[in-house]
């Protein structure tokens, strides 16, 4: 049984090579373009996943913190940052209140005036910084009750900030999404054209074929086999590279901004995983409707 099944397979193995040549042009455009689509939808995803953690990350810093301004007299000063920090200490939602020192709202505008900024003679407001709780605070009624207590005081939660801060990172994630979208239908394109370039140069074989009674779904089946396996080889040599490079990335750091931290963490390099298969399905479909229709057209 077994001398019977292996030249048979033997055979069909030749047949598929000559309908779809192992190598050529076709076959190193198929290679080519699912390595450097998996490439760049690493880097989309990357992308994506490190936006997401930003807008939390902001989220929860400004949502957690806000700070009372108080210009006045310098004479008043003392007089409303005590009043102020009464209110504070009787206000719920409110975990804990200080006063900034000098020192700290230097380190503040340092890195927006430098160091040589001569912060004792210039007019500084005082600044309340306010931790608050989970729940949060009332911050119109503390408004109201400042206005009352200390008319030099301004109330700052940070919603301001925290909205198009929030909202930008979350179109940058958004944005990367876009972006696989985009690769992959790229990729589908690419591949559906290389299945048809290979289908009309091999349109002799696939007429003699024909003739000694190869059905077009063999052919098709051949056609599909071949590039699904090529778009998965390439895919996985791109996300390799790329996954490469995205660990290479610095990590996360204050001073660094958005411009660290885009790497990838933990269990989120599991997506990573799911290109080379996506890219096998989508070179399947786009080779499988390239086939049907250009073997129906060499009917």
């Amino acid at each position: 049984m077994r001398s019977i099944i292996l030249p048979f397979l033997h055979v069909e193995e030749t047949v598929q090579a000559r309908i779809v040549p192992p190598s050529g042009f076709t076959a190193r455009l198929t290679l080519l373009t699912a390595a450097a689509m998996a490439f760049l939808a690493l880097f989309a995803l990357a992308l994506s996943l490190a936006t997401g953690r930003l807008a939390t990350r902001w989220d929860d810093a400004l949502a957690s913190a806000s700070t009372v301004r108080i210009s006045a007299p310098a004479e008043q000063i003392d007089a409303q940052v005590s009043a102020v920090l009464r209110v504070l200490e009787t206000t719920p939602g409110v975990v804990s209140a200080r006063a900034l020192s000098i020192e700290e709202e230097r380190e503040l505008l340092a890195p927006w005036f430098g160091t040589s900024l001569p912060v004792d003679e210039l007019p500084l407001p005082a600044l309340i910084e306010i931790v608050e709780d989970e729940g949060g605070y009332d911050a119109e009624s503390l408004r109201l009750r400042l206005a009352g207590e200390a008319p030099g005081a301004v109330l700052d939660d940070h919603a301001r900030w925290r909205r198009p801060l929030v909202e930008a990172a979350s179109r940058l994630r958004l944005l990367g999404l876009v972006s696989i979208a985009i690769i992959t239908g790229v990729t589908a394109a690419m591949i559906t054209l290389a299945a048809q370039a290979a289908l009309a140069a091999n349109s002799g074989v696939i007429r003699t074929l024909r003739l000694i009674g190869a059905t077009d779904r063999y052919i098709e089946r051949a056609f599909v086999k071949r590039f699904t396996m090529r778009a998965f080889a390439g895919a996985l040599i791109g996300t390799f590279l790329a996954s490469a490079a995205v660990a290479m990335l610095p990590e996360a750091q204050e001073a660094g901004g958005f411009l660290t931290g885009l790497s990838m963490r933990g269990a989120e390099w599991i997506w990573a995983l799911a290109i080379p298969p996506l890219a096998a399905l989508v070179a399947y479909f786009a080779t499988r409707i390239a086939a049907h229709r250009s073997l129906t057209r060499l009917m």
